[in-house]
């Protein structure tokens, strides 16, 4: 099999996840329908920010008595548009096995500040405190963590999706595959950041290294 062929059926896959995801199936869409996938438009006149992520690092804490491991990221947002724009941003890591989950959730309050208190950067904010107007101009930039608890102990590629950057969306008719309804899906402009992980995740083994990052593209999703 040649290359393009391989990161088609890559990217087919990774379609099928998304998708199992969003309409909470068990079972795959077929190859057909991942090919009606939108991609970002060349120009687009719709809003946008700057986003740039840091990098994606592994944590353990002691929740309850007990060591957890976490993943976490910080990112900074710039507004280079002619007006004040809103920031709410969605950020959700999925691994190769279809776990999924969105920045936040399972994560205890104590954990959010232990990693705030380790960055000792006073202009961070966490995943809630960051939402909010952000003015034009570099002066005004903010910047935001995300944290996730592990939800696949030994991936081989983690992704994360970046959303709320960009008011490019386009809605598309889909062939639910629970019921074969059609049923109507928007997918919006997102930043795509994919991480290869050589090994099982675990603190001994990465300590505070970052986890390698493969390649950063925009998707619809």
């Amino acid at each position: 099999m040649n290359a393009v062929a391989t990161s088609f059926d890559g990217c087919v896959r990774w379609f099928r996840l998304a998708m199992i995801a969003v309409l909470g199936c068990s079972v795959l869409l077929p190859a057909a329908a991942s090919a009606q996938v939108p991609e970002p438009l060349p120009v687009t006149d719709r809003w946008s920010l700057d986003f740039k992520p840091g990098p994606l690092r592994l944590i353990s804490l002691e929740v309850d008595g007990s060591p957890r491991l976490f993943l976490y990221m910080t990112y900074e947002v710039r507004n280079f548009d002619d007006r004040e724009l809103r920031l709410v941003p969605s950020m959700t890591l999925m691994s190769d096995q279809g776990q999924v989950q969105a920045s936040g959730q399972g994560v205890p309050g104590p954990v959010v500040r232990t990693i705030l208190g380790k960055l000792k950067d006073p202009l961070l904010f966490d995943q809630i405190s960051v939402i909010g107007p952000i003015k034009r101009g570099e002066e005004h930039a903010r910047r935001g963590l995300a944290v996730w608890p592990i939800i696949d102990a030994d991936p081989d590629e983690l992704r994360v999706f970046a959303a709320g950057f960009s008011g490019e969306s386009e809605t598309m008719t889909i062939t639910d595959p629970r019921t074969g309804d059609e049923v109507e899906m928007v997918f919006r402009k997102t930043r795509q950041l994919r991480y290869q992980v050589p090994g099982e995740l675990r603190a001994d083994s990465y300590g505070d290294r970052p986890i390698p990052m493969l390649d950063a593209r925009w998707i619809m999703r």
